[in-house]
């Protein structure tokens, strides 16, 4: 499981995954991002998607896990996004209606004095923060490591059987719920400190060399 943005795709990370892949390892992306924005690597079959912080998971084929925000939540907290901004907002009283599907995830720009402002009277959601600014709002029981944890009931596979990569504070609960989480060497101290080993940093090709000294490619 690797938590990757566009800037990291390089040569020996695309080699790397074709690698993986042959040597039989399921593939799986993980990012806040939601289906429409998941990033492609040329030549890459991904075999499992985590979007939205894993609030919906995915293969080609079918939907595995999706663990919506609860609408009244997603009221309230729209209610005091703004009143942290010093305005009123009247949400419609037939905002469901109007939403009309689901809510996995909402992005939030702010600061970490503002989350308990932003969560007031709110009990089904959580704050997921990936930068000092923003924070991601998910569903209080869903996050990474939740979505891990279904990947592996879906492949009938142990823990032991998973190896997960990230460097953000939302990859946490990831890396806990793989057999070995490995934080890259440009991860904030938090996940470091979360993970069970620390590779390379992004920039070094740290999953390549991870990859070749463990024997996996």
């Amino acid at each position: 499981l690797v938590d990757m943005e566009k800037k990291i795709i390089s040569p020996k990370m695309i080699e790397t995954l074709k690698r993986l892949k042959k040597n039989g390892i399921i593939l799986c992306i993980a990012t806040g991002r939601g289906p429409y924005m998941v990033p492609t690597f040329p030549g890459i079959d991904f075999d499992v998607f985590l979007a939205f912080n894993a609030s919906y998971c995915y293969t080609k084929d079918e939907v595995i896990f999706e663990n919506p925000i609860l609408i009244e939540d997603v009221r309230k907290i729209v209610a005091n996004a703004f009143a942290i901004g010093k305005q009123k907002v009247k949400v419609a009283d037939d905002f469901e209606k109007i939403m009309n599907g689901k809510v996995y995830q909402l992005m939030v720009g702010c600061g970490k004095e503002e989350y308990e402002a932003l969560l007031k009277d709110v009990d089904g959601a959580r704050i997921t923060a990936w930068w000092p600014r923003a924070a991601d709002i998910t569903p209080a029981k869903g996050n990474k490591g939740v979505g891990v944890e279904k990947v592996l009931e879906y492949y009938h596979l142990k823990k032991e059987n998973a190896i997960a990569f990230g460097d953000g504070s939302n990859d946490i609960e990831m890396l806990q719920a793989a057999g070995i989480g490995v934080a890259m060497g440009n991860a904030t101290e938090d996940v470091k400190a979360a993970a069970d080993v620390i590779c390379g940093d992004v920039t070094e090709e740290g999953i390549y060399y991870y990859c070749i000294e463990h024997g996996l490619i």
